[in-house]
């Protein structure tokens, strides 16, 4: 391997890159493909070439680990096993086969793109048409096209980026435009055209179980001879991020309202932050917790209750999103009948299961279910 041109990339220079490329070409991909075939992972998207079900697939696995997402693939594809089923259902019922999974934009998305190929009849064998559905970006466009129709589409996430920046001693940073261009550059000289679908699985899974991000299996790694950060002790150090995007932390209160009858109090989340069009338990946020003291005195000033029991669940609940750390705080509170509060709606207890709620919700549910009213601490009683 030529140092002069491995240093060509390292200032993030394009000469004699063809000429690299083309020279590991052959025996790096035969070698991963060589590898993929012994231990990659027999997944039940991988047995079909049906294209929406392969889209199904890629979407869930969007942000969700495949030990997570495989119930909800194997559950949604029996559920909906055609993009025209899909699209017939509601936006409720979606979201409820989705509810814990997280990142719920992909729901909607995932019902959008349904839609559009039904109103097809089903999904074309066209880059531009699947690239312009809802929610699908290039690497998605890239995975369908190869996976279900063979198409010459090279992949590049995550995992790939990991195997290339490190195979190749790529310094570029990968979240930048530069980084990305020669990444995109190199991910599409580096694909086996003849076997897309072959390809592009074995590297994701070699990225996956072989070249993670930490603790490397590069003893047993089949291209391990030809590893430019293998040979200078870099692996550790490779992908470069230029930056870290800020988590932020935010204070939820939410109040578990009841009444005696068993009736719980609802209201739907709006667009323009987390959870959109899930359903919720009455919530305060504030810029840090709230006491007790000072949630009974919100609960009385928001929703104006005359007479209910109070009981505190639990405290600091977290729950950590992409750049969101949140922490909750859990109570419930029972009233003796319903009463109007504005923009939300009285359900039966027993039909909450109909109802999509976030996972964090989730979690209180089974806070409460564990704490019996008897044995629930903070217990006070108001009347005003």
């Amino acid at each position: 391997m030529p140092v002069f041109i491995e240093k060509k990339f390292v200032n993030g220079t394009y000469q004699g890159k063809k000429h690299y490329f083309c020279s590991m070409n052959t025996s790096f991909s035969t070698q991963l493909e060589r590898w993929y075939e012994a231990f990659g992972r027999d997944l039940p998207w991988r047995r079909t070439k049906d294209a929406y079900l392969i889209m199904l697939s890629e979407f869930i696995l969007q942000q969700t680990q495949i030990c997570q997402g495989m119930d909800y693939y194997l559950r949604i594809a029996e559920r909906f096993p055609t993009a025209a089923s899909l699209a017939e259902a509601s936006e409720e019922e979606v979201m409820r086969l989705w509810q814990g999974l997280g990142y719920y934009s992909r729901a909607r998305h995932l019902h959008a793109a349904a839609k559009r190929i039904a109103e097809t009849g089903s999904m074309p064998r066209d880059y531009s048409f699947v690239r312009a559905l809802p929610g699908v970006g290039d690497y998605t466009a890239a995975a369908i096209m190869s996976f279900a129709f063979g198409e010459p589409y090279a992949v590049l996430d995550g995992n790939v980026q990991r195997v290339l920046s490190r195979h190749f001693g790529i310094w570029e940073p990968v979240d930048t435009t530069q980084g990305k261009k020669l990444l995109r550059a190199l991910a599409d000289e580096m694909l086996d055209r003849k076997h897309p679908a072959l390809y592009n699985q074995a590297i994701m899974d070699f990225g996956a179980l072989l070249c993670k991000p930490t603790s490397p299996l590069c003893d047993t790694c089949p291209i391990a001879q030809t590893c430019q950060a293998l040979k200078e002790h870099l692996v550790g150090k490779l992908p470069v991020k230029s930056k870290r995007t800020a988590v932020r932390d935010r204070y939820l209160t939410y109040i578990y309202v009841r009444t005696e009858d068993g009736q719980v109090l609802l209201r739907r989340r709006g667009s323009g932050d987390i959870w959109q069009g899930l359903f919720e338990f009455p919530m305060i946020e504030s810029e840090a917790p709230l006491t007790i003291e000072e949630v009974q005195k919100q609960v009385k000033e928001i929703f104006h209750f005359s007479l209910f029991t109070f009981h505190f669940i639990a405290r600091d609940i977290r729950h950590q999103l992409t750049h969101q750390r949140l922490h909750a705080d859990f109570y419930s509170l029972t009233l003796p009948s319903p009463s109007p509060v504005a923009d939300c709606r009285w359900v039966k207890e027993s039909d909450l299961d109909h109802y999509a709620l976030p996972r964090l919700l989730e979690k209180m549910l089974e806070k409460i279910q564990n704490s019996p009213s008897s044995k629930q601490r903070g217990t006070t009683r108001h009347t005003s």
